[in-house]
């Protein structure tokens, strides 16, 4: 098969009309002709960071959907589905994505569970990590969100970074806000990347220190305008990452948006491309083809060079999409879950005080990271309950691997003014986390998520709309498009009921993420991720 077009040159920084020759699966050659169609010829994508759980789509419906904007390999920790299940989820991600033409690229998740704060569903040990680093599939230790245990020496952690130098494999970074002293004893630790960074000073700090430097831009943390004007001069140590990406954002673009808005910033093409496409390969040691004689044929055909409109993407020289249609066929997925809890009643979600004065969590649209703020709920009958007049609502935290009492708090800025918001994917530990105008109708939220055994809802007194996420609770095992279409139906809800958010189940998910400041719950209570310990959520 030959394939013909203007040729990409990247580490050349040139162009040329020419003719790509694939036999059995690789590149034979790539050479110079007259005449070649109007179109464009460069290395695939690379999502140099990503939970695919998060886009709530199973492995091979990720691929399904990520071929068609260029991507032909991820970077993917199983964070997520590791703190539910173990080692078992991460083999099941493994197996899933094996059975379709698709480069995922596995981690070994270093943080489970995330916090000794928190309720997970597993367990990962270093001896877990070996086992681990001895598949060919997984090819790095995932992101070291434990920096306190890194400064402070905890052996488990440490063991962890000595295993993946051992075995030559690449240790991810999660420090966010980590400067000065503290940064470069992070660094010296033998951890390479950070996708973290959300201002211009820390990651050139972190550059500067040797790190590499990933900009993130997912469906909830948009790090791209902070970050990207470090690229003119960084950019042989810079890659692009999309972290959590939901699947209606999935659907409509992947990395080439990020490369298509890095060009209009005014960004020389070549590094955008280096960072795209080289740099991943090149860092995680990947078997993934660059347009070069004797390399994997891995390559995608754009229409042009400045929307980066993907024309056909080809992956071990099977042609898996083409003209905005995925080619790639869709696969049984076997369906894992951890739920051990049933029925919640209203009088699970109170909250006992005398004074209605509280702290509140302050939800950034946008971001990861959360500000500390005070405010004042409603008292009746010596219950605390949802203020929607001042946006301050109850917030909770269901414990749902074992059954608990229930963690309340107060949250500000997601702007309900009726019903209920609730989800199974909360990061770390992916309990069920939920918010509303009451406590009648965050009852009713969270019990039909028990129910599903994992999903995320929008209900009222009277409707009752539910996005079910069988697999773990996390993903799907319906087909991506599907899956997109009902995901955009409950966030279209969402904002019906007010939430002015641009992405509220995304922003839900991460409030119980205990690892990001400032203010978070997990099932265990309100936790100041600033000072590394449960805060009270009453003001006295």
């Amino acid at each position: 098969m030959k394939v013909s077009g203007t040729v990409v040159d990247i580490r050349a920084r040139r162009f040329f009309k020419g003719e790509v020759e694939i036999r059995d699966k690789k590149i034979v050659s790539v050479r110079e002709v007259l005449y070649a169609p109007e179109q464009y010829i460069l290395p695939g994508f690379i999502d140099a960071h990503v939970h695919v759980e998060s886009s709530m789509l199973v492995p091979s419906e990720f691929a399904r959907l990520a071929v068609v904007h260029g991507t032909v390999a991820t970077i993917s920790d199983p964070h997520e589905i590791a703190n539910v299940l173990g080692l078992d989820g991460v083999e099941y991600m493994i197996d899933n994505g094996s059975k379709v033409p698709f480069k995922f690229y596995f981690g070994a998740p270093s943080c489970v569970p995330a916090t000794t704060f928190e309720t997970a569903g597993a367990t990962v040990t270093a001896e877990d990590i070996r086992k681990l680093f001895g598949r060919k599939e997984i090819r790095y230790l995932a992101e070291m969100m434990n920096w306190p245990g890194v400064l402070q020496r905890n052996p488990e952690v440490i063991e962890k970074i000595r295993l993946a130098h051992e075995f030559g494999k690449a240790v991810d970074g999660h420090a966010p806000g980590l400067r000065g002293e503290q940064a470069r004893q992070y660094i010296s630790a033998g951890i390479t990347t950070d996708h973290e960074c959300f201002t211009a000073e820390e990651a050139l700090d972190k550059l500067n220190l040797g790190m590499k430097i990933l900009i993130r831009e997912g469906s909830a943390a948009k790090n791209f305008e902070a970050l990207i004007g470090l690229m003119n001069e960084h950019y042989r140590n810079m890659m692009f990452c999309s972290d959590d990406k939901h699947p209606d954002g999935l659907e409509e673009g992947h990395i080439n948006q990020l490369v298509a808005r890095a060009l209009r910033k005014g960004i020389d093409l070549f590094k955008v491309l280096q960072a795209a496409c080289i740099n991943p390969v090149e860092h995680y040691k990947l078997d993934v083809g660059l347009l070069r004689k004797g390399d994997p044929a891995d390559f995608i055909v754009v229409k042009d060079l400045e929307s980066f409109d993907v024309v056909q993407t080809f992956i071990d020289g099977e042609l898996v999409a083409s003209k905005g249609e995925s080619k790639i066929s869709r696969v049984p997925a076997a369906v894992i879950n951890k739920f051990a809890i049933g029925p919640m009643a209203v009088s699970d979600f109170s909250i006992s005080a005398s004074d209605t004065k509280v702290r509140v969590i302050e939800a950034l649209d946008g971001e990861l990271i959360t500000r500390e703020s005070s405010g004042h709920a409603l008292l009746q009958r010596g219950n605390l309950l949802s203020n929607k007049n001042e946006d301050i609502l109850k917030i909770v935290v269901v414990n749902r691997y074992k059954t608990a009492p229930v963690a309340v708090s107060f949250i500000k800025n997601f702007g309900l003014k009726k019903g209920a918001l609730v989800s199974s994917v909360a990061h770390d530990s992916h309990n069920i986390i939920a918010l509303g105008v009451n406590d009648e109708v965050i009852c009713k939220a969270v019990n039909a998520i028990i129910q599903a055994k994992g999903g995320v809802a929008v209900v009222d007194e009277v409707e009752e709309h539910v996005l079910p996420l069988p697999v773990a609770g996390l993903m799907s095992d319906r087909d991506g498009y599907e899956v997109a279409a009902l995901y955009k139906k409950v966030d279209a809800k969402a904002k019906e009921f007010g939430s002015t958010l641009k992405s509220p189940f995304m922003t839900l998910s991460f409030m119980a993420l205990l690892v990001i400041p400032a203010l978070k719950l997990s099932d265990k209570g309100l936790f100041d991720g600033s000072e590394f310990r449960f805060a009270d959520p009453l003001l006295k």
